[in-house]
């Protein structure tokens, strides 16, 4: 394949490391970014680690310019950065809902905006947003976590309407519970009534989610679009 290039947000660990990681061993050249300076796990010359705020429309100006220089615009969009912060709404503070909604949503918007004029002009381009069932089937105590992960499937189905005669795929996945991070506070009684309700009886891992991205990013999904695709086990089926 020609060398395509990725710009994956959220990449120093979890799901965004995986996706990453996996994406370089087949040959794309992937630019990762984070909040704070980090090094891949396992480095590669297809892997180049980036500090980005993507909730800063200046700092993500000034990569894009950076990028364009250097020839390295992405032709793959991959909007991975999220954070948490859960809180039962009664109790919900302002800054809790703002700022997840800043990065979670308002983030998706900010580096989608910065790439995607390249990418029609080039007639060619894939945006692949990571979700979460909680945008799905909602969650308690996560009112602005899955407010931001619902509204990337309505940024998802307009979008891909709007760029697909460019040749355009936009596309959301919804993974469900994923061995990472964010899981690791669950104690093993919560892990197992969770499971309890997955049919395929295990949590997924990144590496489950890192194929399904890569098959989004190559040629063999080029008439899918529009699309929120569960990665669950399962777990929420609609």
């Amino acid at each position: 394949m020609d060398k395509k290039v990725v710009l994956i947000s959220g990449a120093s660990r979890g799901i965004g490391a995986a996706i990453a990681i996996h994406l370089a061993s087949l040959g794309y050249k992937v630019i990762g970014t984070a909040r704070s300076e980090f090094k891949f796990d396992k480095p590669s010359d297809n892997l180049i680690p980036l500090k980005l705020d993507i909730t800063c429309r200046e700092s993500i100006k000034d990569c894009a310019t950076k990028l364009k220089e250097q020839n390295l615009l992405p032709d793959i969009l991959i909007n991975n950065a999220g954070i948490t912060s859960d809180q039962l709404f009664l109790r919900m503070k302002d800054d809790e809902w703002d700022n997840v909604l800043a990065t979670n949503l308002t983030g998706t918007f900010n580096l989608t905006k910065a790439f995607i004029k390249n990418m029609i002009k080039n007639r060619y381009g894939r945006i692949i947003n990571i979700s979460s069932i909680s945008g799905l089937m909602g969650n308690p105590g996560q009112v602005n976590y899955s407010s931001a992960k619902a509204g990337l499937s309505g940024f998802t189905k307009s979008l891909a309407k709007e760029v697909g005669s460019r040749n355009i795929t936009v596309n959301s996945v919804a993974p469900g519970f994923i061995e990472t991070d964010m899981t690791s506070f669950l104690d093993e009684g919560s892990k197992n009534t969770i499971i309890k309700d997955i049919p395929l009886n295990r949590l997924g891992s990144p590496e489950d989610v890192s194929e399904l991205v890569a098959f989004l990013a190559g040629d063999e999904s080029q008439y899918i679009t529009g699309q929120t695709i569960s990665i669950d086990g399962g777990l929420f089926m609609h």
